[in-house]
């Protein structure tokens, strides 16, 4: 007899980095593309500031998370890992929304780095400018 797997899925999207998390239910296990969270996120605030959507709902020893990121660097891949726990948590839980909606999990942040300009140093910055 084959064993239907309960799993629950959030995509988080941050700056160019794109996060898929898969949420099971479990012991609290966390990888991140097959390490483990302390490892792929060596930076303490980094990890803290992902959890929030777990710890905000108390689900913190409810569910094993697989999570695979691509793109960026460290800050942008933690913010989609957290809207994509986020996602996954209102997909298993519907009643949390008011919850993550409150402490603005649920928010993408849309902000994107500005295309660097011909004729400026970068998107706005122009060269120096010599009167002699």
């Amino acid at each position: 007899m084959a064993r239907e797997l309960v799993q629950y899925y959030g995509t988080g999207r941050r700056k160019s980095s794109t996060a898929r998390v898969f949420l099971r239910p479990g012991a609290g296990r966390i990888t991140v593309n097959r390490r483990p969270l302390e490892n792929y996120f060596p930076r303490e605030t980094h990890r803290i500031d992902l959890l929030r959507p777990l710890t905000l709902t108390e689900s913190n020893e409810q569910y094993d998370a697989i999570i695979t990121v691509k793109g960026g660097g460290s800050t942008g891949q933690c913010g989609a890992v957290r809207l994509g726990l986020a996602r996954a948590l209102l997909e298993a839980n519907p009643q949390l929304r008011e919850a993550l909606k409150k402490h603005g999990l649920l928010t993408r942040d849309a902000r994107e780095v500005e295309r660097k300009k011909y004729g400026r140093a970068g998107a706005r910055r122009s060269f120096q400018f010599s009167k002699r």
